[in-house]
């Protein structure tokens, strides 16, 4: 698998997130969604990996975040106990990541940097986890490539991404982004044709040195007519997006079509 086209990856928003008006932690913005919505789903599923099956003991390993942002995620990552590094291109995210993770009292390292070209040692982290990250990158085997590089052997990658459906088009691209009866994110935040086919990840992963453990999906909490009710409600102002968050979030399933998350340990 190649990068996406420079055609393409011109369409795709990423200077959304270095916007001075950006909030991450604010509840009503749209990425506090990532944490009532969002997080619980792959959290859990990683914690659950981490301590149920692998058994590991987290004191004193190193776990990295690629793609960090506001460090919603990261905190989480901390809070599992590890000796946590997160790395975004954003420099105003890292200000609010840094900013929040000190307020909260948490001990996290913050880089400015990209999946391309991560500034660390061969065999730096026990874990690295990137999430919702993937589709939004200009060269993916580059990037986990890197990742492997970064990881021990024996090291654990945890992911979520989007695949490239007729089913994510009409969901995370029309209903999400564009059709403003319910969009909650700006336009080109995704871009369809980035989205990346769990076949595609695979072989990516099995060219870089990578044992894929499992692909599982994730589907919103409630049926898709509920859903545009709840999406429709946000869009008119009667719900704010802390109000959308509480009743809208991720769950796993069997279903891949749109959202999947999985692990895979480095060989």
């Amino acid at each position: 698998m190649k990068g996406v086209s420079q055609e393409v990856y011109n369409r795709i928003d990423n200077d959304f997130y270095n916007a001075e008006s950006l909030t991450w932690w604010q509840p009503d913005s749209v990425l506090y969604m990532l944490l009532t919505s969002v997080n619980p789903v792959r959290v859990g599923y990683s914690r659950r990996k981490i301590v149920e099956e692998l058994k590991m003991d987290t004191m004193g390993k190193k776990a990295l975040e690629v793609g960090c942002g506001g460090g919603i995620l990261t905190e989480e990552i901390a809070r599992m106990g590890f000796d946590t590094t997160g790395i975004d291109p954003s420099e105003q995210s890292l200000h609010v990541a840094s900013n929040h993770a000190r307020v909260s009292g948490l001990s996290i390292k913050y880089d400015k940097g990209t999946g391309e070209a991560l500034p660390y040692p061969d065999s730096s982290f026990d874990v690295v986890f990137c999430c919702d990250v993937l589709e939004h990158v200009r060269d993916l085997p580059k990037v986990i490539s890197e990742i492997s590089r970064v990881l021990k052997r024996g090291g654990v990658f945890f992911f979520d991404t989007f695949n490239r459906t007729f089913i994510s088009k009409l969901v995370a691209i029309k209903i999400w982004q564009e059709w403003k009866r319910w969009a909650f994110m700006s336009t080109n935040v995704h871009v369809w044709e980035m989205f990346i086919k769990p076949e595609e990840l695979k072989s990516v992963l099995l060219q870089n040195n990578f044992e894929l453990k499992e692909f599982r999906g994730t589907q919103p909490n409630v049926s898709i007519p509920k859903m545009l009710s709840y999406l429709r409600k946000r869009a008119k102002g009667e719900w704010t997006y802390a109000e959308l968050g509480k009743n809208f979030h991720l769950v796993e399933s069997n279903d891949k079509n749109i959202l999947y998350m999985g692990w895979a340990v480095k060989i």
